[in-house]
């Protein structure tokens, strides 16, 4: 009669027979033949990119840093007895800059040129054209390949 052998060696005997197995061997073979896609001209490329990080940093980076120092310094104000500031006000010259900062965004985003030279200091001939563009990205891919022909 055979023995049974016990659980702890059947198991190693399954382990041993597992790693003596190339598992990842057909690997390298597979990934060799995958098709990368070419890049496609959809994205913005990187130096537009920057470009536009730039301008987003002063037209609205800068309003909104503002817009939180608002509360700050009317604290300070406040709580030194310099000046007696309603808080509606604070809200107010706040919300200004913060709406400030948002025309800015928008601004950044769509003065921004796509030429490899940078435009002019405010780009803002370039605002109706990134606007079509804009515009074009929001239409059906079959839309799009109609105009162009």
């Amino acid at each position: 009669m055979k023995k049974k052998q016990s659980k702890k060696k059947l198991n190693n005997k399954k382990k041993k027979n597992l790693s003596e197995k190339p598992v990842f061997a057909n690997l390298e073979k597979q990934s060799n033949n995958v098709i990368t896609p070419k890049k496609s001209s959809s994205g913005i490329p990187k130096y537009v990119a920057d470009r536009m990080a730039r301008r987003i940093f002063f037209t609205a980076g800068i309003p909104t840093i503002m817009g939180m120092s608002v509360f700050v310094i009317s604290y300070i104000i406040v709580t030194r007895n310099i000046a007696e500031i309603p808080p509606s006000s604070t809200i107010a010259i706040s919300a200004f800059f913060f709406l400030l900062g948002l025309a800015g965004l928008s601004f950044g985003i769509l003065s921004a040129s796509w030429d490899k030279e940078p435009g002019t200091f405010f780009g803002i001939e370039n605002i109706p054209m990134n606007i079509k563009r804009a515009k074009a990205a929001f239409k059906p891919a079959t839309q799009n390949y109609e105009e162009n022909i």
